[in-house]
């Protein structure tokens, strides 16, 4: 049975992975580095959460990709595109916005 607090616990990560996301990916990244640095950081991810993310990153014009062949294994590598480098910046300051009102809201409780 899952608990309501790791369903509350994987609605907020979800909402915060693209950012994390393209945050790491100012220089090139190949997935499996992508997924180390994520961790790092202190964002574990699955690659069946990962790669398709980036994919549809991807699509959506966020990223661009090119494979690195001229080492072994071939690796393709992830890097914000333009129109990401915007995204980033945009989320970034709705994310420090967002964190303002939630420190507002939550120290509330705590102020009494």
């Amino acid at each position: 049975m899952v608990e309501r607090n790791d369903i509350g616990l994987t609605e907020l990560r979800r909402g915060v992975l693209v950012l994390a996301t393209l945050s790491r990916l100012r220089a090139p990244q190949y997935g499996y580095s992508l997924k180390q640095a994520l961790a790092e950081g202190g964002m574990p991810v699955e690659e069946g959460t990962l790669y398709p993310l980036l994919r549809r990153l991807e699509s959506q014009g966020l990223l661009v990709s090119h494979w690195n062949t001229e080492h072994a294994p071939p690796r393709r590598y992830y890097q914000l595109s333009p129109e990401g480098e915007r995204t980033l910046a945009a989320l970034t300051a709705a994310w420090r916005d967002q964190v303002r009102v939630m420190d507002g809201f939550l120290s509330e409780g705590t102020a009494r």
